[in-house]
């Protein structure tokens, strides 16, 4: 007997056939009991008798059937396995499951989302939900995957590290035998050493930020998709580099996850020909033309700036995303390039998105003499970055590159409410994997 998904029951019709996963939904209609059999391609009507009644929402079954076409009258529209059903020859229970603390057969979880992380091994099996992950998926792949096409080379950099890339307090230390290392806050050192062995790297790791705040659009630990490049004329071919991996990932996600989008109701962000590209202070100006709010003298777009600079960049440019550049150096890392024409001001760049930031990135400074220099200036030890520096002292072409986290892509390319919904597995300041508030309760 052929082994199917459900996916494929469609074009199996007339056949019998095995189907293997979780009871869904259960209705029972005294002599016939209708079951939603759920696997990971979608779900499907099976129809059974009365010993179907012992079966359970989330019971592992394998079912026996043939395939046969619905009536006209009862195709569900809303299934891509709406046009048929599985009439029921036999079933085995392959694992029994304990009652869910919530329907999962509805359409929508209707949970807070505490509870849905509180159970995550059991939500991430909605449909819903493992959609997100889906579309996830192709946001790395197709990252990837364009990379390689521009002769981009990956490599796996360490988590572990003897200092951070970008300093500052936000940072998890490690007791490591007698000594202290930390949680890398980016793979940015270890990309830029690589530029001495291959001109054009990237990256798909792992990321921690010490942040002390519980946000919509902050995770302690994150998906870091990260990309550097050699001997660049100008810095502005590291934005279009940036630019055309974006327009990838969104042309990706359209063509392979239709069905994921219309699941979660998804609209992709629009966007332009060229994405506009505006210096801070232009976008202050504007902010302040448009809402009479001053920030002309803020260091960075906040949260509500981000917001309005992206509305105007819809209006205007029919893009909702937008590239900011030329933030103060005094707000930048040790290593971006201050410009040439205002030393106070860096070649750096934001992509704003539907109001938040996608991707940072900038020209990197190559002369080893500055960077020794800067380090001590930001108040940093150059023992502490010695391999690094190695690599500057005997020789690094003009370069630079750009980062972006894969759960606040994924959450802004299906709109979620908290980038915790795009996150697997959360961390923050309440949570590693339970919440920590009720563990030292417990303890």
């Amino acid at each position: 007997m052929k082994k199917v998904y459900v996916s494929d029951t469609p074009q199996q019709t007339g056949k019998t056939v095995a189907l293997y996963g979780w009871v869904s939904n259960l209705r029972d209609h005294k002599k016939i009991v209708f079951i939603d059999l759920r696997d990971s391609t979608g779900i499907v009507q099976v129809v059974g008798d009365e010993k179907f009644k012992n079966l359970h929402p989330e019971d592992v079954v394998k079912i026996e059937g043939t395939v046969k076409k619905r009536p006209e009258k009862l195709i569900n529209k809303k299934l891509l396995t709406g046009e048929i059903e599985i009439e029921a020859k036999s079933f085995e229970v392959l694992s029994h499951a304990e009652t869910p603390p919530f329907d999962m057969g509805k359409e929508s979880l209707d949970v807070t989302l505490p509870t849905l992380l509180d159970y995550r091994s059991l939500t991430l099996r909605h449909p819903k939900v493992s959609a997100i992950f889906k579309v996830q998926e192709k946001v790395i792949d197709s990252f990837r995957e364009i990379l390689k096409e521009q002769g981009f080379r990956e490599f796996q950099a360490p988590i572990l590290v003897p200092a951070q890339a970008e300093g500052g307090a936000e940072t998890f230390a490690v007791e490591y035998f007698d000594h202290k290392a930390y949680l890398g806050q980016s793979p940015q050192l270890y990309k830029q050493i690589m530029l001495g062995v291959f001109d054009k790297v990237f990256t798909v790791t792992h990321a921690f930020r010490a942040e002390p705040s519980v946000t919509t659009r902050h995770i302690t630990e994150y998906i870091s998709l990260d990309a550097e490049m050699a001997f660049i004329e100008s810095w502005e071919e590291i934005m279009d580099t940036a630019e055309s991996v974006v327009k990838k990932i969104i042309e990706t996600v359209e063509e392979s996850c239709s069905k994921e989008l219309q699941l979660l109701e998804a609209v992709l962000p629009k966007v332009s020909e060229k994405f506009p590209r505006l210096t801070l202070t232009e976008a202050q100006d504007i902010i302040f033309e448009r809402t009479k709010r001053d920030v002309r003298k803020e260091p960075d777009l906040s949260p509500a700036d981000e917001d309005e600079i992206c509305k105007w960049a819809n209006e205007q440019h029919g893009s909702e995303l937008v590239f900011i550049t030329h933030y103060p150096t005094s707000k930048r890392p040790f290593y971006t390039y201050p410009d040439p024409k205002n030393p106070e001001l860096t070649l750096s760049f934001d992509l704003i998105g539907r109001g938040i930031e996608w991707i940072t990135g900038g020209q990197r400074i190559n002369d080893y003499k500055q960077l020794v220099s800067n380090l001590k200036k930001w108040g940093d030890d150059p023992a502490n970055y010695d391999v690094y520096l190695q690599a500057f002292k005997y020789g690094m072409p003009p370069e630079g590159g750009f980062a972006m986290g894969a759960e606040r892509i994924t959450m802004k390319l299906l709109n979620l409410a908290n980038v915790r919904e795009a996150a697997l597995f959360p961390r923050d300041m309440e949570r590693v994997d339970v919440r920590l508030s009720k563990k030292s309760k417990k303890s």
